[in-house]
């Protein structure tokens, strides 16, 4: 696959569309030509510990963020016509078409293809386990702060070059 668009969410608490920030990488012809970051108001709008331990991100950094149709009117333009291509993407497209309802948005059916099934089917037992950060080495990309969406977007932008 040479053109698709990487995209990853972390969210607010355990609702799938309480996403507070987004990733996206656009991948032309095999090369990364363009990529977004975005803060979101997340909505419902409270945190859980759990995961602002994993992502690091609080009330204070989203309260005055644009929610999420807002982000995604900047976001469309972008990945028309392409796959998306998440690490472990049952989680992320459950998080894209909870957000769009929550938003009442008309979700146009986005394919999605997952690195982390293709990295299980790829390299099998050679890997110590399939994470983002264990993949994306193997693939000979050194991900660096992991959990912050751009980055992880990023990082499975080059397993999806090398692997998919």
């Amino acid at each position: 696959m040479k053109d698709f668009a990487a995209i990853d969410f972390e969210t607010a608490n355990e609702c799938r569309c309480s996403v507070c920030s987004v990733g996206v990488v656009i991948v032309r012809n095999g090369e990364i030509v363009d990529s977004f970051y975005s803060l979101i108001h997340p909505e419902p709008e409270y945190y859980q510990w759990f995961c602002q331990q994993v992502h690091g991100l609080s009330e204070e950094d989203t309260e005055n963020a644009p929610v999420f149709p807002e982000v995604w009117r900047q976001i469309e333009p972008k990945i028309v016509g392409l796959p998306l291509v998440a690490h472990n993407s049952p989680f992320d497209e459950s998080c894209l078409k909870e957000v769009f309802k929550v938003y009442q948005m008309d979700y146009p059916d986005y394919e999605f293809y997952d690195t982390l099934a293709a990295s299980r089917k790829h390299f099998g037992n050679d890997l110590p386990n399939h994470q983002l950060q264990t993949v994306a080495a193997a693939c000979g990309y050194k991900l660096e702060n992991h959990h912050q969406a751009l980055a992880d977007a990023e990082a499975c932008a080059h397993i999806a070059i090398s692997i998919l």
